[in-house]
């Protein structure tokens, strides 16, 4: 089943791996980015059904023109995929500049939230709907420590909003977090275990396999602990 898949910071790191992935399996990809001349570089490479939309998750204006144009060029949306998202300083909770931690929230946790909003609509309009929330193991109840206390905060609140949404929409749109692992992306720097590739996998996964749960966390294609 070919379906239509937008992805959000889909110019770079595990994004752009995702819409590579996509492509290349024959779905319609709706890659979107801030900076859409970097997106249409890094993609141009690429054969076969591919968008490119300019998109800030953290603007509310930006999400209006997205819902806009997409709702002018498609009929519906299969999987949002919500891989948009900013890493903090490794400060601990007392530290925490509030600055940055505003910076991390809008971005990774009202971000996917504003967008998941203004979509639903187009989502609904598909037989077997999706959002895919890009989070981490970092935001896993369990592993919560001091360090990246923004990150951490705007991670475990995402995956909150999972379970939320999967209880809302159940039924209606299919709603899961995914954890990349700790992947070789500027984000994760060099001495990361996984591949980008590898990074990808799940979130591909999730938003083409033909059957799967919904308000789940998972990690290498298996559910883990929230």
């Amino acid at each position: 089943m070919k379906r239509n898949i937008l992805v959000t910071g889909a110019n770079r790191g595990i994004g752009l791996e995702i819409v590579k992935q996509l492509v290349n399996e024959g779905h319609q990809v709706i890659a979107t980015a801030r900076d859409i001349e970097k997106l249409k570089s890094k993609t141009t490479s690429l054969k076969g059904n591919l968008l490119h939309f300019s998109l800030d998750v953290t603007d509310p204006a930006s999400v209006a023109l997205l819902k806009n144009s997409l709702t002018d060029t498609l009929p519906f949306i299969d999987v949002l995929i919500n891989n948009a998202g900013i890493i903090s300083s490794n400060q601990g909770p007392m530290a925490s500049d509030m600055k940055e931690v505003r910076a991390l929230i809008s971005t990774n946790l009202l971000g996917p939230w504003r967008l998941s909003q203004a979509l639903l609509p187009l989502l609904e309009a598909s037989q077997d709907a999706r959002i895919v929330n890009i989070s981490s193991g970092m935001g896993a109840w369990d592993d919560l420590t001091a360090s990246h206390a923004a990150y951490r905060m705007s991670k475990v609140s995402l995956n909150a909003l999972t379970v939320m949404m999967a209880s809302e929409l159940e039924g209606r749109v299919t709603v899961n977090s995914m954890c990349p692992g700790w992947v070789k992306t500027d984000m994760g720097g060099p001495n990361a275990q996984q591949s980008v590739e590898q990074g990808a996998d799940t979130a591909v996964w999730l938003s083409t396999r033909e059957h799967i749960p919904t308000g789940k966390f998972f990690r290498d294609r298996k559910e883990i602990p929230w």
